[in-house]
């Protein structure tokens, strides 16, 4: 297929091409999102089958200080991208990066909080979102604005809600990362914001077996929404002590030393059962073992390259290369 892939220098879009690029024949941006004449004249100048939308401002607490840069490139930005795609003459399909921040703030949410419920339950589909933060509202305008250009546009659609994705190289500014090289940097001490919150995570390669799943198969996804799970909330005060078991790190935690997220989210989980029974995929990898590969990259890294740490793939969050 011809696929046309946004957001492809980032920890996602990169690995993705390195999946697809021996099998499928792909395009990538190279204007701002928010230029829609370039954009649209790229777009049909390459005529692609499948759109791959992954380009944004990922940081969901910059977007607090931010959010008129995050609204105007991820929202008006794919709005930009939607209307150009709509005029395409043989789009499959638009594979848009949506993320399970939509689900924001939960009754749920407020029962953890107060210590009244401490069963943790798995958000699907059905589950009504309701973004708490620039990052998730734009989003979830995304989606909106995706429905709509299904209904009345005719335009193909499919919408990943993506859980926390770990096991990046070279970037460690994320949670999971970001706790793995403060413990083999420091023996002693590492800084973190709070830890009361719970999430869940995926490994980068059960991801990209999704998205390619999704991609392969447009017939079956067509108008879709897919959370992809998996259901393995836990409490980031519990996710830091299992980091630190594996790296027999004995040092303390200084908790709240960074700015407080307005309107924590106190729980976000998701279950795969939906995009399970349309498409067969389902994540592989445990928790623990995608930790363990995670934590080898780093150590090694560490070790030999003394890498520059915050060097962020979202700088170049417009254009894919």
């Amino acid at each position: 297929m011809r696929i046309f892939i946004t957001g492809a220098d980032g920890f996602i879009g990169s690995a993705m091409v390195e999946r697809l690029k021996d099998n499928h024949e792909l395009g990538f941006l190279e204007y701002d999102l928010r230029d829609h004449t370039q954009v649209k004249a790229q777009l049909h100048d390459f005529n692609p089958d499948v759109i791959v939308h992954l380009a944004a401002r990922t940081e969901v607490q910059d977007s607090f200080y931010e959010q008129i840069v995050f609204s105007e490139v991820n929202y008006v930005g794919t709005v930009n991208l939607i209307e150009s795609a709509s005029t395409l003459p043989n789009l499959k399909n638009f594979v848009f990066a949506s993320t399970m921040e939509v689900y924001g703030w939960q009754p749920i949410s407020d029962l953890i909080r107060d210590g009244l419920e401490e069963e943790i339950f798995a958000f699907d589909e059905e589950t009504q979102p309701n973004p708490n933060a620039p990052y998730a509202v734009a989003k979830y305008g995304c989606e909106k604005y995706l429905e709509y250009a299904h209904r009345s546009l005719g335009l193909p659609f499919t919408a990943i809600r993506q859980t926390n994705a770990y096991g990046r190289k070279d970037n460690d500014f994320f949670v999971t990362e970001q706790i793995i090289t403060q413990m083999l940097k420091d023996p002693n001490e590492i800084n973190l914001g709070y830890g009361e919150p719970y999430r869940n995570f995926i490994y980068i390669d059960d991801l990209l077996d999704a998205w390619q799943q999704v991609i392969e198969n447009p017939d079956k996804c067509q108008g879709e929404i897919f959370c992809i799970g998996p259901e393995n909330a836990i409490k980031i005060k519990d996710y830091v002590d299992m980091i630190a078991e594996k790296l027999d790190w004995k040092g303390t935690v200084n908790w709240d030393t960074k700015p407080p997220r307005p309107g924590e989210i106190y729980i976000l989980n998701s279950t795969n059962k939906k995009i399970t029974s349309k498409l067969g995929w389902f994540p592989k990898v445990e928790l623990s073992d995608g930790l363990d590969k995670t934590i080898a990259v780093w150590k090694d890294i560490i070790e030999n390259e003394k890498p520059h740490n915050h060097d962020m793939p979202h700088r170049k969050f417009s254009k894919g290369k």
